[in-house]
């Protein structure tokens, strides 16, 4: 298991320019064998039933100090909300879906790339998939919704935000969304 930094390089109260971003984000990106995973956490009949039916599987378990209940368990989330969602390695065709199901309750949308490419002109160096992902964090400004908002925020990951090319390869894709990098940095496990 290694970890990543997360860089936030967009944050904003539209959500639609948040998926803006990560589209053109992922048309950079080598999206070879590309995967999704959602974690997030559902408060309402409403949402969970959006959710549902983007993945009628779907891996939960019931919030911390709530009810006991669990999909491993075979349990109704219904009857278990909050829920908290760990689900992963999705298509990734299945992140714009569920995104729009989301509402108000937060969540991050993580991508998993096969890489962040080389670019040349910028002195980037192509970086693999052990440090290559995005995340998409709904209704939150970090990556396990400690600080809920009505705003969205985009972390780009990279090995290291302290190396230099590190911090170059944040700042280049900022650049190629319109945003920037903010200072926010996160440790990521993976």
């Amino acid at each position: 298991m290694s970890n990543s930094d997360a860089a936030a390089v967009l944050t904003t109260p539209d959500l639609d320019e948040a998926v803006r971003a990560v589209r053109a984000l992922l048309d950079i990106a080598d999206t070879t064998r590309a995967e999704v995973d959602f974690e997030a956490e559902i408060r309402s009949p409403e949402v969970l039933a959006r959710v549902l039916e983007v993945l009628p599987a779907l891996k939960w378990s019931a919030a911390a100090g709530e009810e006991h209940g669990s999909s491993d368990a075979g349990d109704d989330p219904a009857q278990c909300l909050p829920i908290a969602v760990f689900d992963w390695c999705h298509p990734l065709d299945l992140a714009e879906p569920f995104i729009a199901a989301l509402g108000p309750d937060p969540a991050a949308v993580r991508f998993d790339l096969e890489a962040w490419p080389e670019v040349p002109e910028a002195g980037l160096e192509r970086i693999s998939q052990k440090y290559a992902y995005l995340t998409l964090s709904v209704n939150s400004r970090d990556l396990y919704q400690h600080e809920l908002f009505e705003d969205h925020a985009v972390h780009v990951h990279v090995r290291n935000a302290a190396l230099a090319e590190d911090t170059a390869r944040i700042a280049w894709l900022a650049d190629q969304i319109g945003g920037r990098f903010t200072g926010q940095v996160e440790m990521a496990p993976l």
